[in-house]
């Protein structure tokens, strides 16, 4: 059976990345662009990641065989 710890786990390893973007993003007239490029970027690719694995996890249709007559 399959968990939810995975979500927890990649969504900590989100949060020190957009951590490290904030706090390493080099300084410059386009400091704050590029810090929420690479903030908004992580949120949409977790975002997504995350709504694909529950979505395999809880399908809303469960799969049927299909029946050959023969």
């Amino acid at each position: 059976m399959s968990t939810v710890l995975p979500l927890l786990f990649i969504l900590a390893i989100v949060v020190a990345l957009m951590t490290c973007a904030a706090l390493f993003t080099p300084k410059g007239p386009q400091q704050v662009v590029i810090r929420t490029a690479i903030m908004l970027t992580l949120a949409a690719c977790y975002l997504l990641w995350m709504v694909t694995y529950l979505a395999q996890l809880h399908p809303l249709i469960s799969p049927q065989r299909s029946v050959r007559v023969e």
